[in-house]
């Protein structure tokens, strides 16, 4: 529960690099600021259990992570809103706020304990027990196709740098399979969940959902919009890795603002 899950079919790594999927050899994470656009919107989130993965906030109390991230393997279960937290500006064990979570929201056709999991549902929809800090803007979601090429960013606390935000700002979306955005960003286990962020300059389908009780365009974010969620690191000398598009909760955020949720 640390991190990205392994792309089921995907030939194994070379023996440089076991425990870092999704990583290739010209690794280019680097720290970034917490406190920084569009980084301090990128949150920790962490269970009873000591799993931890990372999660975006889209709206005052909303969070998007990957949906593995809050299944318990032992009782073949997602966990409760009350075994969940969200640590805000989280830097070498410090963090700005400490927010519990009031309810989860997973696809029902998603079940990772299945012998084949839909991986194009691996999403969570967190919704916070209190307003995340004023200080911390939400990204906007953007549902707009991408094409092959597209410049994009992922960042989260990876399972080797864990105490600190690492991100890779120099990497491009290859295109799609099975659903899911394929990309070259560099990101390994404890990633998971983490935006998978592209740039929101005249990108009409970007929308602040729930920021201010409704959609406004591009508004927030330092100009970067949630493109997506990363769930699956390939494993292979020619590393590729995967995120569920945020077309695939978006319905569901859009739904809770109509319905005057946060």
């Amino acid at each position: 529960m640390a991190g990205l899950t392994m792309l089921a079919g995907v030939p194994a790594a070379h023996a440089e690099r076991p425990l870092l999927p999704g990583v290739g050899p010209g690794d280019r994470r680097v720290p970034v600021d917490a406190a920084a656009d569009p980084w301090r919107s990128v949150v920790r989130v962490q269970t009873n259990l000591a799993g931890r993965c990372t999660g975006a906030l889209v709206g005052r109390r909303t969070v998007v992570t990957a949906g593995h991230c809050l299944f318990n393997p032992r009782t073949r279960r997602f966990l409760q809103a009350s075994s969940l937290h969200v640590l805000f500006g989280y830097d070498r064990g410090e963090f700005t706020r400490h927010v519990t979570v009031a309810r989860v929201a997973t696809d029902p056709a998603y079940d990772p304990a299945a012998a084949a999991p839909m991986l194009a549902g691996d999403w969570a929809v967190l919704t916070l027990a209190e307003p995340a800090p004023d200080s911390v803007p939400p990204l906007p979601i953007s549902v707009a196709p991408l094409r092959p090429g597209t410049p994009l960013m992922l960042g989260g606390y990876s399972q080797d740098r864990a105490q600190i935000l690492m991100a890779d700002s120099a990497c491009h979306l290859l295109g799609e399979s099975g659903g899911l955005l394929v990309h070259d960003c560099d990101a390994t286990r404890g990633t998971s969940g983490g935006p998978l962020l592209v740039r929101t300059a005249g990108d009409s389908a970007a929308k602040d959902i729930g920021a201010n009780g409704g959609a406004n365009g591009g508004a927030s974010g330092g100009g970067w919009a949630v493109a997506g969620v990363g769930v699956a690191a390939g494993n292979a000398s020619a590393v590729r890795n995967f995120a569920v598009p945020s077309a695939h909760f978006a319905a569901l955020l859009a739904k809770d603002t109509a319905a005057g949720q946060p």
